[in-house]
């Protein structure tokens, strides 16, 4: 059966623009993973916290369906996504911070990275959509957040205690903290529950206060859209001149499926999306569909990690929250040192109980003597530094290795260039000011050479208004193929050090809004 629009993978992207159009047009979303059901949410909590199960066995990661190899610096794709509907919402942290103003503009502003083909004020009326589709809580205390039109949907969660700790060393070495805003309910918000403070936001949120994009796919269905779980896409096809396409190609119990539409949305993240697109390869697109700019799985980018904790003189107090409530974006500039990161204070409570007591030499009373002192001890600091987008950082097809349906799997080539070096370092110095200032002594330390992502995957099929140089326009509309748009951070050009979800659903209302338009004109 033909539809209107044919939206491919079902993450906050997909769930979006399916939800956006379902009313007035027939929507048809394939989706490769699973259907999670919604009461088996504390079951999996339990699951992630049982030394007999990994972080990927909580979602049903991994395996010959999700194989994928890497090079330059190892890149840990499996623990970073979830193949299902809901996508990786399932298992993020829930911070949502729009891009600052210059993030847009950075070639021409301060020499480095690329400009977008649009700027802040053109996607400012798509942030304060976002922000009241996803149900973010937050305060404007942040004077260096771009200017805003309304207030947050909720009010801010407040500061936890280990955050008061930090206040108090930052106003000393005068640097400015503010609140977090979060994908999460402060208080009751579009019929779900406030945060209870399970503390297991990363993997798992049992009572449904932070946002998955399961309730976009919902609200999606209850307005007329057909939702195929389990049904990995295979390939694009089109006509025969090659402009148009004109099915998905996908499988499902065991057989091999066509999806006709009129047009397709592809929102698969930055990894799948480039993938689809390579494996759609034809003899009219030799190189992948929208590849006519080669720039399909390019300048693939993620934000890297710097961190420093260690014990603290006292109590800390905070496991049961568990995202952060406060942040600095003080350190938010272009310079010689670096370029732009995010400052981060974790609420962090020390290393598990549970791996401690499996490593300890101590059992009984001893040990139990030694969790209890030790643990609601510590201090712990991170930062997102950004990463400027290069063409040798990438995603293509593995020549060798190939998944459960024999197709190649991804292979991300991923390396930390010398900018994004300086970044971390001077990350790392501001977050050990601030522990000194504590009078804690660094445990561990997370830097230049054993950074890691984040797992914000962005940057393969960016979008620019230069054919030859981008893969889709400033509406989302592939440039090769006329009635193809890709809903997803990939069109990202930089990626700033900002979280990339809430401008990941700002873009996916602005293409549901073009593509709507293309409908109504027959494309």
């Amino acid at each position: 059966m033909s539809a209107d629009v044919c939206v491919i993978g079902a993450g906050p992207a997909g769930g979006i623009v399916a939800a956006e159009l379902a009313a007035d047009h027939d929507v048809v979303v394939l989706e490769a993973g699973l259907r999670f059901p919604e009461d088996d949410r504390v079951r999996r909590m339990e699951r992630s916290i049982r030394p007999a199960y990994g972080p990927q066995d909580v979602w049903n990661m991994g395996g010959p369906r999700d194989a994928y190899t890497t090079g330059g610096r190892f890149y840990p794709l499996n623990a970073t996504r979830v193949k299902g509907v809901g996508g990786s919402s399932l298992h993020w942290q829930g911070m949502v911070m729009r891009l600052h103003e210059d993030d847009f503009n950075s070639e021409s502003r301060h020499g480095v990275g690329r400009d977008w083909p649009i700027d802040y004020e053109d996607l400012r009326p798509y942030y304060a959509r976002a922000e009241s589709e996803l149900g973010v809580a937050g305060a404007s205390d942040n004077p260096f957040a771009p200017p805003r039109e309304q207030p947050h949907p909720m009010p801010a969660f407040p500061p936890s205690y280990s955050d008061s700790l930090f206040a108090e060393a930052c106003e000393e070495l005068e640097i400015t903290t503010h609140s977090v805003p979060n994908a999460r309910n402060s208080e009751p918000y579009d019929g779900d529950g406030a945060c209870v403070g399970y503390g297991s936001c990363q993997p798992v949120c049992p009572s449904g206060a932070k946002y998955t994009a399961e309730r976009h796919v919902d609200r999606a269905e209850r307005a007329g859209a057909r939702v195929v779980a389990e049904a990995p896409v295979q390939r694009l096809e089109h006509d025969a001149a090659g402009e148009r396409v004109t099915a998905a190609v996908y499988r499902k119990d065991g057989e091999e499926r066509r999806q006709e539409a009129r047009a397709f949305v592809v929102a698969c993240g930055g990894v799948e999306t480039p993938r689809l697109l390579l494996l759609s390869r034809s003899e009219e697109h030799p190189d992948g569909l929208a590849n006519s700019s080669g720039a399909v799985g390019r300048y693939f980018m993620d934000h890297c990690f710097a961190g420093m904790g260690g014990r603290y003189d006292g109590p800390t107090r905070q496991k049961h929250v568990g995202f952060n409530t406060t942040e600095s974006h003080q350190f938010y500039d272009v310079s010689e040192a670096g370029g732009r990161f995010k400052l981060e204070f974790l609420n962090y409570a020390g290393p598990s109980p549970v791996e401690q007591a499996l490593t300890a030499e101590e059992w009984g009373d001893d040990l139990l003597a030694q969790l209890r002192d030790a643990y609601g001890t510590y201090l712990g600091l991170g930062a997102l530094a950004e990463q400027l987008p290069r063409p040798e950082n990438r995603v293509t097809l593995d020549p060798e290795r190939t998944d459960d349906h024999g197709r190649p799997v991804p292979r991300i080539e991923w390396h930390v260039d010398d900018h994004t070096r300086r970044t971390l370092e001077r990350a790392n110095e501001v977050q050990r000011s601030i522990l000194e200032e504590l009078g804690v002594d660094p445990e561990y330390v997370v830097g230049p050479d054993n950074t890691g992502p984040a797992a914000h995957h962005m940057g393969t099929t960016r979008m620019g208004t230069d054919p030859t140089a981008s893969v889709v326009d400033p509406r989302l509309r592939t440039h090769d193929l006329s009635n193809c748009w890709i809903a997803s951070s990939s069109v990202f050009v930089t990626g700033g050090a900002m979280n990339p979800t809430l401008t990941i659903a700002a873009l996916a209302l602005l293409a549901a809004d073009h593509l709507d338009e293309a409908l109504s004109q027959s494309i």
